[in-house]
């Protein structure tokens, strides 16, 4: 029979085999453990020297894909320059500074635009203030919808100016040659009527009154072909003078302070309706006057006692229009057709070079002027320009502020 003590190291001896057995299979878990861990490492490692050199290739790839984009704008003969949210330039080609005469990068842009840039009346057109001889440039803003940033493209097109203003010309030209008949007859008229007066005021027994009389006939007609000669250089020089900003409703306060007084004095009620907005146009501000001073006379002669002329200015997505209406006796289709031809006229006292001289001062503020009418339903001009772009707008520069804000 056992002993109490044998009992015990029997006990001792089964926990003892017991525990080693623990350890061995805890000893071969971790064993099994690091074995693993080892082999993943060795994935891991092999997939990140794998990795490694794919990025290794991608800024490879990228370096020289930089590297040719950087030549590529070096060499465009178009100016780029590359603006942050703020409006400063970060990057410029040599294209770009040089077309401006002067180095770009670090600089606002619109600060370059208000130095070097001057307004013409062609939209999205520049001269170059400073430069020898004429030059014109044209730009164009492209935005950068992550980083609100922007791209402004500079195309140098003084050439095709240069070419558009001889084509004009050349065609300005071709029609004179085409109507210097017509020219010689429209002198011939007045200048024979003055030339009758004149002669009847050789006779000494003419009364005081009829000298008189026929002395103001005489210089009405020299007038009137003053006024024929001055349209025909209008119309030949096609020259629409120095370049500003003018704000529709200035032109539209001008057109009634002329107009108001001769309606009033012919009967004829006169309205006006501004809904311009304040919005504003660039261009010679006597020639655009001018323009719509003829389309004005134009409706005027055409009411009677009684007739109704409307001016109305307004602004839409094409610019600032103004209309010119009457409730005259209107044009037929082959008056329609005709209108805009030099020396083609209905008015009797009319030199027939008024809508001609209108319309090629409308083309050469980027715009152009259409017609709508009926024999008796009266008529309706529509004369369209371009809205006045101003570079250096707070307006501009709060969408600026508001995209950087939203990037």
């Amino acid at each position: 029979m056992d002993t109490p003590v044998a009992a015990m190291q029997a006990q001792d001896a089964d926990r003892l085999a017991e525990a080693f057995r623990i350890f061995n299979r805890a000893s071969e878990e971790l064993a099994g453990a690091y074995t693993s861990l080892q082999s993943q490492v060795a994935q891991l490692t092999a997939e990140l020297a794998i990795a490694n050199g794919k990025l290794r290739r991608e800024y490879q790839e990228k370096a020289a894909l930089s590297e040719r984009l950087g030549l590529l704008l070096d060499a465009l003969p178009a100016g780029v320059a590359v603006l942050d949210c703020q409006g400063i330039v970060e990057q410029a080609n040599p294209a770009a500074e040089a077309m401006l005469g002067a180095p770009l990068a670090g600089r606002a842009w619109e600060a370059v635009q208000a130095a070097r840039l001057v307004p013409t009346a062609t939209p999205g057109e520049w001269s170059v203030a400073g430069a020898a001889g004429e030059r014109r440039l044209s730009t164009s803003v492209t935005p950068f919808d992550s980083s609100g940033g922007r791209i402004v493209l500079i195309h140098d097109v003084t050439e095709t100016h240069r070419m558009k203003t001889r084509a004009a010309r050349n065609e300005r030209l071709a029609a004179m040659g085409e109507m210097a008949a017509g020219l010689a007859h429209q002198l011939r008229t007045p200048l024979a009527a003055a030339l009758l007066y004149t002669a009847h005021l050789q006779q000494a027994e003419l009364a005081s009154a009829e000298r008189a009389r026929l002395a103001g006939k005489a210089v009405e007609r020299l007038k009137h072909l003053e006024r024929l000669i001055q349209d025909m250089l209008v119309f030949a020089r096609g020259e629409s003078g120095a370049v500003e900003n003018v704000a529709a409703a200035s032109l539209v306060a001008e057109l009634v302070q002329v107009f108001e007084p001769l309606a009033r004095s012919r009967g004829v009620s006169f309205t006006v309706c501004d809904e311009s907005a304040g919005a504003a146009v660039n261009g010679n501000r006597k020639a655009l006057v001018g323009a719509l001073t003829n389309l004005l006379e134009n409706a005027l002669d055409a009411c009677r006692d009684g007739g109704h002329v409307e001016l109305r200015a307004a602004l839409d997505e094409d610019g600032v229009v103004f209309h010119v209406s009457d409730n005259g006796r209107g044009m037929d289709e082959a008056t329609l057709a005709r209108l805009f031809e030099p020396f083609f006229t209905t008015r009797a006292e009319g030199t027939g070079l008024g809508l001609a001289i209108a319309r090629g001062v409308a083309r050469s503020h980027g715009g152009d002027i259409e017609v709508l009418s009926a024999p008796g339903g009266g008529a309706r001009f529509r004369l369209l320009l371009p809205v006045a772009a101003v570079p250096s707008s707070t307006r501009s520069m709060q969408v600026w502020r508001q995209s950087c804000l939203s990037s």
